[in-house]
């Protein structure tokens, strides 16, 4: 049983004791930091049961903990606000549990409980990943990695989207104007081959386009009749049709760009379980439009288009198959979110990270689920994010305006190592490890730079700003990690020494932040948000360098003074490591 139980339970025993009242739940808060205390009991609640002065009910239940909690050294009442200072005892024996716990906080996935799918990632095979895609991937691979640190399996899960008009736009290009190049002919990762191809297509296409309008065409009926996009559209229905010619095309390319794909998440860091194509889940989720007219779940109209009604759940009717039979995306979606479910039985929920111009259609995609009767489709989750913007403006793939997410992986690095050569804190590094930690360094700024907003939040991301050694930054955090590392080369922290009884004050502010680290990886895990983690660990950060400034560590006054503290010390560093890698940011030992 925690503090806070334990506390809960011995103040309804004082109700109950002195007013001979029940009361079911008693509400806590931290102690404002200009009053004495450690948890402080909210006595307002209580007056709906309890008649009297919250002063003195305040006065009345602090006493009785005094003299039956261990744990409570003393006690003051500011109003109706009871604020309990705990014994340094607690705080010692929770400490002395946890030091060598490498994985304190974590919890071993619940094998009895059902697996989590965490969908992330997902694009398009017609460009390189940007800087919009980067935050997906960040945020997915975040939540499910705070996912299995708070008891639960989980599968990281993509759908690449490797079919569609988009797709064939890139191919039509190649053909007409690549002349057989390559990546290895080019020098250029395959993703930017191709997505160079798709910006060629775009400017081609509005080339023709002025053309047909200078003839005479309206422009809605030029961009229609625009030769190459009518040549993009019969490649597709060829390749639907399986034309051997086509699809052989389509695996050369989309194999160059999950090549490429390849090298950009291995740069960021992030992997998956299991892959699922679009060109092999497109057909799916027919069969249950069928299942759904027979429930009445959908209606056909009488075009022979299939409609589910969801107005009176306060949404509108939604298509789930034309009239010519062809499906939709929304079934799609269907079969796609049911076969995951067949492929991995133990699987009880879904998380999709997709940003939010995408809310309706979750909320849709859901909502037909639940009415289909899936018992999983309760579980299912929008992890819904809003969109990067760069001090120049919003970026547009077709016109090559993208912030390419390898390109800002290697400038980030590089203004890492500007910085870094300024401060001159590289003293004896070889080329070789300097390189290294600019990566460490640039990638962590990124990262936290991401992450520590709240994922609905829009973003405006400034590189240089991201990279800065102060404030609530991933290099500020970094640099507290290596230089703890610092202390503990210089310390020898395997000697045995005796206990420690009593604690300074800022020991003490240090292991209550360790003690909050266990319900915070919870509470992310709940509300899927990275940002929880993030900010945590600059609170951790902050109050660790408020220690560091205000008592001596190797110089302390006993030897067991100084072994405490540099175990302290060594468990902040642990806890900050621990903390970074549900982020996916590296600590360096060395700044």
């Amino acid at each position: 049983m925690n503090l806070q139980d334990t506390l809960s339970n011995q103040v309804k025993q004082a109700v109950l004791a002195s007013y001979k009242i029940e009361i079911e739940i008693v509400e806590f808060q931290a102690t404002r930091k200009d009053f004495a205390g450690d948890i402080t009991v909210v006595i307002f609640p209580m007056l709906r049961f309890v008649k009297g002065n919250p002063v003195q009910i305040g006065e009345t239940i602090g006493q009785y903990l005094v003299e039956n909690v261990a744990e409570v050294k003393a006690y003051n009442v500011v109003k109706g606000f009871l604020n309990i200072e705990i014994s340094d005892a607690n705080y010692i024996d929770f400490f002395y549990e946890i030091k060598d716990n490498s994985n304190f906080g974590l919890v071993e996935p619940q094998m009895e409980e059902k697996s989590v799918m965490v969908e992330y990632s997902s694009p398009n095979t017609n460009k390189p990943l940007h800087l919009g895609h980067v935050r997906n991937n960040l945020l997915g691979y975040s939540v499910a990695e705070i996912l299995k640190a708070s008891g639960k399996k989980v599968y990281k899960t993509q759908i690449i989207n490797d079919r569609g008009i988009h797709i064939c736009k890139s191919m039509i290009a190649w053909e007409r104007f690549g002349n057989g190049e390559t990546p290895e002919s080019t020098g250029l990762k395959g993703d930017k081959l191709v997505g160079n191809y798709y910006v060629k297509f775009d400017q081609e296409y509005k080339k023709e386009i002025a053309v047909l309008i200078s003839e005479g065409q309206l422009e809605d009926e030029a961009k229609r009749n625009a030769p190459i996009l009518i040549e993009a559209q019969n490649m597709l229905l060829k390749w639907e049709a399986g034309d051997e010619e086509v699809v052989s095309l389509w695996k050369k390319m989309n194999g160059w760009v999950y090549e490429g794909f390849d090298v950009t998440y291995k740069n960021l860091g992030v992997d998956f379980d299991t892959l699922y194509y679009e060109s092999n889940t497109y057909l799916l989720g027919k069969e249950f439009v069928e299942q759904g007219l027979k429930s009445g779940v959908f209606v056909k109209e009488g075009d022979g288009s299939v409609w589910c009604d969801l107005t009176e759940d306060g949404l509108d009717k939604k298509i789930v198959q034309r009239s010519d039979g062809t499906a939709v995306y929304m079934t799609q979606d269907i079969g796609t979110a049911i076969q995951r479910i067949k492929d991995f039985p133990d699987v009880g929920g879904m998380v999709y990270t997709v940003g939010n111009e995408q809310d309706y259609h979750f909320k849709v995609l859901f909502l037909i689920l639940n009415k289909l009767g899936f018992e999983w489709a309760k579980n299912l989750y929008h992890l819904s994010y809003g969109m990067v913007d760069l001090p120049s403006g919003k970026m547009k793939s077709r016109e090559g305006t993208v912030v390419d997410a390898d390109d800002l992986v290697d400038e980030m690095a590089k203004t890492a190592g500007e910085i870094s050569e300024e401060l001159g804190k590289l003293d004896g590094y070889t080329e070789t490890e300097k390189e290294e930690l600019y990566k460490v360094i640039g990638l962590g700024a990124l990262k936290y730079h991401i992450l520590k907003v709240d994922p609905k939040k829009r973003i405006l991301f400034d590189p240089k700003e991201s990279i800065d050694f102060q404030g609530n930054t991933g290099p500020f955090i970094q640099y507290t990690y290596a230089r703890i590392q610092s202390i503990l080369r210089k310390a020898d922290v395997n000697t045995a020494g005796e206990t420690v009884t009593e604690l300074h004050p800022k020991e003490k502010e240090l292991i209550k932040q360790l003690q909050l680290f266990p319900e915070v990886i919870q509470h992310a895990a709940e509300n899927h948000s990275p940002a929880l983690i993030a900010n945590y660990t600059y609170d951790l950060v902050k109050e660790f360098n408020s220690f560091y400034q205000n008592v001596s560590i190797l110089g302390a006054d006993t030897n067991k003074e100084k072994q405490f503290r540099v175990q302290l010390s060594k468990t902040v560093a642990n806890t900050i490591k621990s903390a970074f890698s549900l982020l996916g940011i590296q600590v360096p030992e060395r700044m």
